[in-house]
């Protein structure tokens, strides 16, 4: 009974904090201004409001696609230095994420615009000429009408912006769930493995990619959950170009269009739908993992 009494703050903090805005939001979903009941907030997402569930889902599949491609290899390589080595790269891996979130988004602004660090550094070394004389060259051999007046590359406010945000912010949580499985995946599986006569690319294949299966799991929820959430990353490197879920929410509660019961209408039709992915993924972790064991 005393050690069930320590867990009561928690849940109480669980109801207050997590519970009670769930069961609000879900209130405000059925509800109109007035009080009664009805389902034209569901009804009313049409058009445009798709198309941002559309747009959201697939920058964000797209930026953990990205981050499991970078992650995987970097926390297979970490988990394979030497024990010193493995907690300098891990603090390294940590430290942008000890800076404030916003003055890590301001600061691709700043290289990525028009006349930011990584324009003026092309321009420094003549690509933009380099371009212009290449296009200027194919408009005179073959007639074309190729643009000759390149002075940057347009790389703030797109979506390729928006999804380099997202995969710099959130990288670190794909690298560090998969670190920590495989770094705790007994050796004893990997020596039986090969001296069973498996190669290399076999032993990763068959026992150390399904058995960190969990581990890229809990990545993939643990970037692709904010990622199609975010709000701040597409305001700011998406400018009002990128409208994501998590700006068109933000209209519904802050914007000059207020309207609460649209806005946990759409935030309640993203829980159930991000739910469903994760847990689709875990069943089928589960099911790897098992085929492994037996």
């Amino acid at each position: 009974m005393r050690a069930r009494s320590f867990a009561y703050p928690y849940v109480l903090w669980m109801a207050l904090f997590v519970v009670a805005p769930i069961v609000i939001i879900v209130i405000y979903a059925f509800t109109t201004a007035d009080g009664g009941f009805t389902f034209e907030n569901f009804a009313s997402m049409g058009g445009t409001y798709l198309s941002v569930f559309g747009r959201s889902f697939l920058l964000a599949i797209i930026a953990t696609a990205i981050c499991l491609l970078i992650g995987y290899p970097v926390a297979y390589s970490l988990a394979r230095e030497k024990s010193c080595l493995q907690g300098i790269i891990v603090m390294l891996i940590m430290l942008p994420m000890w800076m404030n979130f916003l003055l890590r988004t301001y600061s691709w602004m700043s290289i990525l615009e028009n006349t930011g660090l990584l324009n003026r550094f092309f321009s420094a070394i003549g690509l933009f000429d380099l371009i212009n004389a290449i296009s200027g060259f194919i408009n005179e051999t073959f007639g074309t009408n190729l643009s000759t007046d390149l002075e940057y590359f347009e790389m703030i406010n797109t979506q390729g912006a928006v999804v380099l945000g997202m995969v710099y912010n959130y990288l670190p949580f794909m690298i560090l769930p998969i670190y920590s499985v495989i770094l705790k995946i007994d050796s004893s599986y990997l020596e039986a493995a090969r001296d069973l006569g498996a190669p290399p690319r076999t032993v990763f294949r068959k026992v150390v990619f399904p058995l960190s299966l969990s581990g890229v799991l809990s990545g993939i929820t643990m970037v692709f959950v904010p990622a199609v959430s975010t709000f701040v990353i597409s305001d700011l490197l998406g400018g009002a170009k990128i409208m994501l879920l998590g700006n068109l929410i933000q209209m519904q509660f802050l914007g000059s269009t207020y309207n609460p019961h649209l806005g946990s209408a759409i935030a309640l039709i993203m829980m159930v739908v991000v739910i469903i992915c994760m847990t689709v993924m875990n069943k089928f972790g589960d099911e790897e993992e098992q085929a492994v064991m037996f």
